[in-house]
Parts: C-alpha cells; structure tokens; sequence
C-alpha cells in the first residue's frame, strides 16, 4: 500500500519525516491524544491544548446550564476525520462521524453524566473515565476536529518544507474558533489525492492508545483505596472482616462496587485526591517512536545508512538544496521527540527576513529542556541555517543567524556546514557572538553529524546531550 511519502516522491523515510508517513489508501490505528496536549509544555501542545479546553468548556456550559439548543448545535456533524488517515477504519476510510441522533445521543450521554454535573469532568480527555458511550475513537476523532485549525496550518507548512503541491480552495471542514467559540467553514490550501483532501499530523501527537484507562483507574487506583479504607466504605465487608480476620479480596469489591463510569464519577467526586494520584501516575505520554511506526526500523542501521549518504554529498552551491534537505532529515531523526515541527523558510519580520529552519523545542529533558528554560538561551524554537560551502563561514553567516533570534523566538540556533579550515576562529567567532549578547551558535560540521549518527549506531544516543553540553561550554567560556 502506497504511503503519503511515496505518493508523492519524498525519497525520505519515516524517520526523516515529522508527520506520520500514513497509506495514502487506509488508515493507521492511531489516536491523537487530548490528554498529552494538556501535559506537554511546548508551543504545539499548548495551542491545540487551548482549542480543545474552549471547546469543551462551552459544551459543558451547555449542560449545566441546560442550553441544549447549543450544546447539541457544537456536537452536530462533527465528521469522522478521513482526511487525516488515522483512527479504526478498515481498508478506505469511511465518512461515519457524529450527526443527527449520534450528535444528540452524545449530547445525552455528556448531560446524564454525574461527573459534568458535578465539576469532576473538566477536560475532553476525563470521558473515557466518566461518560458512557464516549470511548477513545470518539474521542480522538472529536479532538482531531477541534484541531482542524492547527492541523491545516501545520500541513500547509509541511507541504512547503517537503515540495509536496497543494490545490487552493479546498473546503476545510469545520474549523473551531475558540475566539468566537463557533465553528467555521472557511476555504484552504491543502494537499489532495484521489480527489481526497489530506491532512498531515505530527507524530509527536498520535498514540496507539488514549492515556486514560477507565478499566486500569477501576482496579489499580480505586478499588485498591477502598481494599485499603473498606471498614469505613462497607459495614458488610467490615462485618465479613471481624468474622474471618481478612482484608476483602477485589473480587469480592467488585461484586459490591461493580464497574461503570458512573460509579468511578462518584467515586471521584469523594475521593478526588485518588483520582489526581491517576493523573500522576499515567504522567506525560511516551511519544510514538519511529521503530512503532515502521515495522523493521533499525535506528542503528538507518545512521550508518544516513552516515554513507553525508560523504555522497559533494561541497558547493550546485548542491546546496541536497545539503539542506539531507540535514533537515537527519536533524529530525537524530533529535525527533526534542525538537519537532520543522519549518523552512520561516519568515520574519513581516517577510524582510527569512529563517532557514525552525524547529519547535518539545524537550523534556537533557539539553534542550535546558536550553528552553534557561533564561540567556530561552530556546523555545532552535534554528539552524546549512551552508554547503566548500569554504569557511565567517561573520555574515554568524549574524544571519543571530538577526533571527527574539526573546520571543529564542536565542539558540545551529550552522551546519561541510568543514573548517579554521575552526578555532569561528568558534571564537561565535564567543564573541555570546560576549555581545547577540544568542548562542553552536556550529556543527560533517564530523560533528557523523559523531551525533555514531551515537545512534552504537546504541548510545545519551551521549548525545553530553555532546551538545561541550559544544555549548565551548563557546560561553
């Protein structure tokens, strides 16, 4: 089955690729995960996490105040995603979606629900804990429409960094505005195939499974508290005890406390402090890794192969599109979940200047985390600029990139190039970039790649934070 990157001659594989490669003719059993939106603090997160949380705060408005009218209206026609290739479609996607009854079946199971009544529901992600007839398809599938906005920009983005054509006005579909807190129709450049529309989606984004398990809250956090507290939960367990000196089994709590998102609603709402103890124990989640994605993928093996294909690269300006693409390749691979959602060309400035690539600084921890919080750097974005020359780079290249950084921005950037004859003088170049206090360049050359793609080939890529920690050190001291 031919995938997106095919389609459409990327010559890149999985890893090299920021979205997830899907098949241009079927679905990929993934969901995007609203729960990982509110957890993670990087720009991409944060502005989806924002849509979702208007979104379904004005559906939960609708049922305490009971403006069904409204409540229904914000559910109705919400299609099942297609564009996207995600979800439980098999072979071809299917137009099913949420309209008519399901919109008002939803509403009904959102309004009978004890926990929006209660306070309990609060995010998009608690109904698969607390609402009948809203599982993780739905979901998702909810959450990729409130999203629609960020996805399209991030596809119009992906499809210029990647070459990949657009058609101009394309029917969006319906796009939230968490401003005006409506749906909106609106007409949008975006990728078609087969007289289908796509979608792009990152794959820092998508997960095999929701984070929320109401089955695994049930055993594992709740009927554990009530094995712990049971004397004062049930005067007949507590009876049971006194007769034969044992805690009750969880079976036994089952057949008193059977599972339903009902009970776990009001379950919660006493216990509330179980239910943040849930939260905290699901944590952040894991990004999808490109080994998950691609069935085979060898990340050691793929470094080598990246490795042989740098030295097939000849210097100049005949080949400085090569160059830039090879290296936005093998940035994502090496740093991908770090720094995801690469732009090229990324104007600022109303235009005047243009910023060769822009990376979105999603780091958790080691370097980068580092660099996003420390208050010189604040490296919410990193850029970098490629310079295929077969000579050394001097100043102007060193304040082309500086010209770009804003504490807005970040301060942070990479110049890749071929090689120095002199590399002690554009490192010094680059400390008195830092004395000037004009940000931090970090140069990297094809040995400085070649090291980074060793790590991976060798199974240690946490060398790979120690490796940048130096380089940094080298140019603030």
């Amino acid at each position: 089955m031919s995938t997106l990157s095919e389609h459409f001659g990327l010559n890149r594989t999985q890893a090299e690729l920021d979205f997830v490669d899907v098949p241009i003719d079927g679905d990929l059993a993934l969901f995007v995960d609203p729960f990982a939106f509110t957890v993670r603090d990087d720009a991409w997160s944060f502005e989806c996490n924002e849509s979702v949380l208007s979104f379904f705060s004005a559906a939960l408005d609708c049922v305490r105040r009971g403006n069904d009218a409204r409540g229904q209206l914000l559910l109705d026609k919400l299609s099942e995603p297609n564009e996207t290739h995600l979800g439980l479609s098999s072979g071809r996607p299917q137009g099913r979606g949420v309209s008519g009854k399901q919109a008002l079946d939803l509403y009904e199971h959102l309004k009978d629900s004890k926990a929006a009544q209660t306070g309990i529901l609060s995010e998009l992600a608690d109904c698969d804990l607390f609402v009948e007839g809203i599982g993780p398809d739905k979901i998702s599938d909810i959450t990729t429409n409130i999203i629609r906005a960020q996805l399209i920009s991030y596809t119009r983005e992906q499809c210029k960094l990647h070459g990949i054509p657009l058609r101009h006005g394309v029917p969006s579909g319906r796009v939230w505005n968490f401003r005006s807190e409506r749906w909106e129709e609106l007409y949008v450049d975006l990728p078609v195939v087969h007289s289908t529309k796509l979608l792009l989606v990152p794959k820092a984004s998508v997960r095999w499974s929701l984070s929320f398990s109401p089955q695994k809250y049930y055993r594992h956090f709740v009927l554990t508290y009530l094995q712990s507290e049971f004397p004062e939960q049930s005067l007949a367990l507590a009876e049971a005890l006194r007769r034969g000196a044992r805690y009750p089994t969880k079976k036994e709590l089952e057949e008193e406390y059977p599972f339903s998102k009902g009970f776990l609603a009001e379950f919660s709402q006493k216990h509330p402090d179980v239910l943040d103890e849930y939260k905290k124990a699901v944590g952040v989640p894991r990004e999808i890794s490109n080994e998950e994605l691609l069935e085979g993928f060898d990340s050691g093996k793929f470094a080598g192969i990246l490795k042989e294909k740098l030295r097939t690269i000849p210097p100049g300006p005949d080949h400085a599109t090569d160059f830039h693409l090879f290296i936005l390749g093998v940035l994502e691979f090496i740093f991908y979940p770090d720094l995801i959602y690469p732009q090229s060309e990324f104007p600022i400035h109303q235009g005047r200047k243009i910023i060769d690539i822009k990376f979105t600084n999603a780091a958790r921890e080691g370097f980068f985390f580092g660099a996003r919080f420390n208050p010189g750097t604040r490296a919410i974005n990193v850029f970098t600029e490629c310079k295929n020359y077969s000579h050394d780079p001097a100043n102007p290249e060193l304040d082309q990139l500086s010209g770009r950084f804003a504490p807005q921005r970040g301060r942070l950037g990479l110049l890749v190039a071929r090689d120095f004859k002199n590399r002690e003088l554009f490192v010094q170049r680059c400390r008195d970039t830092v004395h000037d206090d004009r940000g931090f360049i970090i140069p990297l050359v094809d040995n400085d790649v070649l090291e980074l793609l060793d790590y991976i080939e060798q199974d240690t890529s946490d060398e790979i934070g120690t490796f940048f920690v130096k380089r940094f050190d080298e140019i603030t001291t």
